[in-house]
């Protein structure tokens, strides 16, 4: 069993893995990612920093589909994936984690505007439509859950992921709207991967970070100084929930979240 991990801000490298060697850049039809293996718990990984060293890539650049593309060409039997985020519950204090069972993510779209998806060609083979009740795996999100209670941290069991558009911070108003439409937490990256794994037959679950409050969730904005320091923390407690949960994650148990219905 290969696990891919995929991590974003502040987590550029996976704390305790025993890498192989250097990154291989592994290429696709849809551009080059790199690609660390080695083991982390004891368990084969496959990790991507979806933003790349020093943050090279803002969220409007980062290459999701030649990430997934990669991690199914190097053998992924999952993807575990963590966020930092806003939340917009004001209940839900800064430092917590969130595995999410649903998914805000309507526009389908990815950062350079053109449709989510790994079927860009007509007549492609394997193309058709990605049908689920749940975006999320479900033995995935236990393992996350198991993993994050196990090492003391405080987690939420279930949430909406609310996917928007960077690199911009959205405004009070758009919060509004999507605090009317159930989403629990937004950040810049997500909703693209987990279209994307889904597409692969790949199970995918995704554990956030909350680092601050989006916009009007607070009387006062949470200070950006608050925030940094939070996405600076965030990276080992992420690390520490990903050790317990990867070796808790049966091969038996897995399966493609939802069906694929193909045209050929």
């Amino acid at each position: 069993m290969r696990i891919g991990i995929l991590t974003g801000s502040g987590t550029y490298a996976l704390p305790g893995i025993e890498a192989d060697g250097e990154p291989e850049l592994v290429e696709t039809r849809f551009g080059s990612a790199p690609v660390t293996t080695g083991r982390f718990a004891g368990v084969d990984v496959l990790h991507v920093s979806r933003h790349r060293s020093g943050h090279e890539l803002l969220s409007s650049q980062v290459t999701h589909q030649a990430n997934i593309a990669a991690l199914k060409e190097k053998g992924a039997d999952a993807i575990l994936s963590v966020t930092v985020c806003g939340a917009l519950e004001p209940d839900l204090s800064l430092g917590s984690l969130v595995v999410f069972d649903e998914l805000f993510f309507l526009s389908n779209r990815l950062p350079d505007g053109s449709t989510c998806t790994l079927f860009t060609e007509p007549g492609e083979p394997g193309r058709g439509h990605w049908i689920f009740e749940q975006p999320f795996s479900q033995p995935l999100r236990q393992a996350l859950i198991d993993g994050a209670r196990e090492s003391g941290f405080h987690v939420r069991d279930g949430g909406c992921y609310g996917h928007v558009d960077g690199p911009r911070f959205n405004t009070k108003t758009e919060i509004r709207m999507l605090r009317n439409h159930g989403v629990t937490v937004v950040s810049q990256t997500a909703g693209p991967e987990t279209v994307l794994a889904g597409e692969a037959g790949i199970p995918y679950a995704l554990l956030a970070y909350a680092t601050d409050y989006a916009n009007g969730i607070k009387a006062e904005a949470t200070p950006v100084d608050e925030l940094i320091r939070l996405i600076g923390a965030s990276g080992e407690t992420f690390a520490t929930t990903l050790a317990a949960a990867v070796p808790k994650i049966d091969a038996n148990a897995l399966s493609q979240t939802g069906t694929f219905f193909r045209f050929d």
